[in-house]
């Protein structure tokens, strides 16, 4: 099982809308994926070593290095496929690239 964590800043909707779609689109692409949403606050590096990529909507400091793959998942939120794909295509590289399979 894949593990990926997406965050934003109050952990309701957009990270909850990547979430939902990482899992769907992993799915069809034959990947076992689980994503959890939580609030960019809430993240601590114990709990980011958990997961096995990081799914942020922008650019954050978090105030220490992140270990594990991020992927700059904003674009999924415009719900359009041409910018959405890249950010699929990304996640199947990093998954490939790490052997998380």
């Amino acid at each position: 099982m894949i593990k990926i964590l997406a965050a934003c800043g109050a952990g309701v909707n957009s990270s909850h809308q990547i979430k939902n779609a990482l899992e769907n689109e992993m799915k069809t692409r034959g990947y076992q994926v689980k994503c959890d949403a939580v609030m960019i606050k809430d993240i601590t590096e114990d709990m980011l070593s958990k997961y096995d990529i990081f799914a942020q909507i922008s650019k954050t400091d978090l105030g220490f290095d992140v270990t594990i793959p991020v992927v700059d998942a904003g674009a999924i939120l415009y719900r359009m496929p041409a910018m959405a794909k890249p950010v699929y295509d990304k996640v199947e590289s990093i998954i490939k690239e790490n052997n998380l399979n």
